[in-house]
């Protein structure tokens, strides 16, 4: 590697934003989160209102779930959790200086769901989208399939972190 490039590799802070709206987060999450945190050399998990979908968890709380999850999962790296429901979350890259979106797919409807939002992303800002396949003993596991199974009193503790389950187990009839 020329000197020009070894002082490039030197300096750029790689950062990157895992959007969501972890509601809540899953086991699924919680992988793809842990496999990007060793990519990047920050991390920001960012869960993001969707207005599209009915809430379970105030946003607060989800944000308190994914951090107590990144603890007990004691995961390296610098990850930031944080919330974001003013503008695009492009606007939030921006702010915090990432130039990559990571998600998550599932299956093909998830690159279907995913794939224009990349290109406008893209398009908007100059921010790159990574997908990120799930360990597959995860990817059947959705938040929505969680919030079903809970709230029809099933174990959801194979599906997401020990914090998760422990609150819905308390919080949920």
């Amino acid at each position: 590697m020329s000197s020009m490039n070894s002082h490039y590799a030197d300096t750029v802070h790689r950062i990157a934003v895992v959007p969501g709206s972890f509601d809540p987060i899953t086991l699924g999450h919680l992988d793809v989160i842990a496999r990007a945190s060793a990519l990047y050399d920050q991390l920001h998990v960012v869960v993001v209102h969707n207005p599209g979908k009915a809430a379970l968890l105030p946003i607060a709380q989800r944000v308190t779930l994914i951090e107590k999850s990144i603890e007990q999962a004691q995961l390296p790296g610098r990850i930031v959790v944080a919330s974001w429901s003013v503008g695009l979350l492009v606007d939030y890259c921006a702010e915090v200086g990432a130039s990559v979106l990571v998600k998550g797919l599932r299956s093909g409807l998830d690159v279907t769901y995913e794939t224009p939002m990349a290109m406008v992303n893209r398009n908007l800002a100059g921010v790159e989208t990574v997908f990120l396949l799930p360990e597959p003993m995860h990817a059947h596991v959705s938040s929505s399939l969680v919030r079903q199974v809970a709230g029809l009193g099933g174990d959801i503790r194979p599906y997401v972190p020990g914090a998760v389950a422990d609150f819905l187990s308390s919080a949920l009839p």
